[in-house]
């Protein structure tokens, strides 16, 4: 009968393993390993060490680590320890509960996941709760804020309505500011500023280059100066000023703001690089203004041409009572003759 050692040996070999692979695989000296297999048990510190190496040794080469314990239990001597015992036992219950069949009918499904089961039945039901008890101060803070929206809406309905008449009237007479060409001749460009403020701000910018420019109020020159890239320059128009006038050095990288609103000067031949733009500011009482001249002015050209034809219409009818004058006194004097 073979020793436990050259069982050990043999079945390293037939792995095809090595002293020194089985020495990296078990951590095991090769001095010990080597101990083992020649049966050379008295190297190895002591028995303990001999029983834990060889179960160590024979799991690595794949034979039944309690089978060789049990054989070199007999070569030394010695009866196996209840611990061992123990634990061979255990290890035998394990072996036969991982092959024993299992049960897999519904019931034994049903009692195995039951735990789980019942926690999520439990879970849900907290969460339904949850949400039934939010769902239902959420209407009611809902039909609340309704109540007392329309309770508001009736009595700003009741009480304020003169109110609203007059915020309709004056938002009505406010009128949004319109910037529009008006004439275009060679480099320089009239524009007529619409419902402007009775005082205007114009800011002058530069953006992807410096620019040079000048800005003339009621034909004195205001400021002039040259705009580094990404710096502004606000102009505060008087209250009054119906003419501005802007000469603009580098149309490409200047930019035009009157009351925050962009002139899109660019729009007329932007290939121009100088120009001067012309403003001609109106307001609804400047414009409420021109249209009483205006008007007067019609009434009075109309009674001109009024008084004109009444004139024609008097010295005609002078020439005719002269005409008929000379003529009687012509036709008496024939009549004398004869």
């Amino acid at each position: 009968m073979a020793s436990v050692g050259q069982k050990l040996k043999d079945a390293r070999i037939a792995k095809g393993l090595t002293l020194d692979d089985l020495q990296q695989t078990t951590k095991i000296q090769k001095r010990y390993l080597i101990a083992i297999e020649e049966g050379n048990y008295d190297a190895l510190p002591g028995k303990f060490y001999v029983k834990a190496f060889a179960r160590q040794y024979a799991e690595t080469v794949g034979l039944n680590p309690n089978e060789i314990i049990q054989e070199l239990d007999q070569e030394l001597g010695m009866p196996a320890s209840p611990e061992e015992q123990a634990e061979t036992t255990s290890r035998v219950q394990k072996r036969e509960e991982l092959t024993r069949p299992q049960d897999n009918s519904l019931s034994a499904k049903i009692s195995k996941y039951l735990p789980m089961i019942i926690i999520v039945v439990v879970v849900v039901a907290i969460l339904g709760t949850i949400y039934a008890v939010a769902w239902g101060n959420h209407e009611k803070a809902k039909n609340q804020q309704i109540e007392q929206t329309n309770t508001k809406v009736a009595v700003s309905t009741d009480v304020k309505k003169p109110a609203k008449k007059k915020s309709e009237s004056s938002s009505t007479s406010k009128k949004e500011q319109k910037i529009v060409n008006v004439a275009s001749a060679g480099s320089t460009f009239t524009y007529n500023v619409e419902n402007a403020p009775s005082q205007s701000t114009i800011e002058l910018g530069a953006s992807g280059g410096s620019s040079w420019d000048a800005v003339y109020v009621g034909g004195a020159q205001s400021w002039q100066g040259t705009l580094q890239s990404g710096t502004t320059k606000e102009i505060q128009v008087p209250a009054g000023t119906s003419r501005v006038v802007l000469s603009i050095g580098n149309s490409n990288a200047s930019t035009v703001k009157i009351n925050g609103h962009k002139l899109n000067f660019l729009a007329q031949n932007s290939s121009l690089t100088v120009r001067k733009l012309v403003l001609n500011f109106t307001n609804g009482s400047s414009s409420t203004n021109a249209e009483t001249q205006s008007q007067t002015q019609t009434a009075a050209q109309t009674q001109g041409q009024g008084q004109t034809v009444n004139n024609q219409n008097g010295y005609q009818t002078n020439q005719q009572q002269r005409y008929q004058q000379n003529n009687g006194r012509t036709n008496n004097y024939q009549t004398v003759t004869r």
